[in-house]
């Protein structure tokens, strides 16, 4: 476990490899699982705001999704999350012409309608983000879908820390993950003299 101000971030951040393999997985992450994609109460309004101008990048299905459950939903757990489509894949989801999932949200921030990427927990994974009156943890979630992306952080030597730069930036600022990087580079050291030893 390693600190940074008022995060607690666990190992595995730094010592497991990661990059998604959409080729492999076609994305399923986005429509596996119980619950939508967990949103923060901040993202509610959000939703709300930028809908219409999403709404042409959605898929008929995921709009009548929305339309029917609402931009998000609560689950059973009580967690605000985004409605699914018939129980299956996050409402937002559309599909490429290979059958991969993308993000609707993420394509009309790319296309310049809106200015907001996707959830911060879409962006984050395999990191998940739990709040504490104290602290935040920052925690590395293993999923049996992703086994493709663990072989390909494997084959390229890309840990989760690495991998999600982009996100981690997005989440905690450019300081945060700037000290991120020089822990990580500790830590590989000390596995490398580790390695040496045996």
């Amino acid at each position: 476990m390693f600190q940074i101000g008022d995060t607690l971030i666990s190992e595995e951040i730094l010592s497991e490899e990661f990059v998604c393999n959409l080729n492999k997985c076609k994305g399923i992450c986005c429509v596996e699982g119980d619950s939508g994609a967990p949103l923060n109460e901040d993202e509610l309004p959000i939703l709300d705001d930028i809908y219409e101008n999403v709404k042409p990048y959605l898929r008929p299905e995921g709009i009548a999704a929305i339309e029917k459950i609402g931009k998000y939903d609560m689950d059973s757990d009580g967690e605000w999350v985004t409605p699914l489509v018939d129980g299956n894949e996050c409402a937002y989801v559309i599909f490429d012409e290979r059958g991969i999932t993308k993000c609707g949200i993420e394509k009309a921030y790319e296309e310049g309608a809106v200015d907001y990427k996707k959830p911060i927990s879409c962006h984050l994974y395999p990191v998940r983000i739990k709040e504490y009156k104290k602290f935040t943890a920052v925690n590395y979630h293993v999923w049996d879908i992703c086994s493709d992306a663990c072989a390909l952080g494997k084959e390229l030597k890309v840990n989760v820390a690495h991998f999600l730069k982009d996100a981690l930036t997005r989440k905690f600022g450019k300081e945060w993950y700037d000290e991120l990087l020089l822990i990580d580079k500790e830590y590989q050291q000390k596995k490398q003299k580790k390695r040496f030893r045996l």
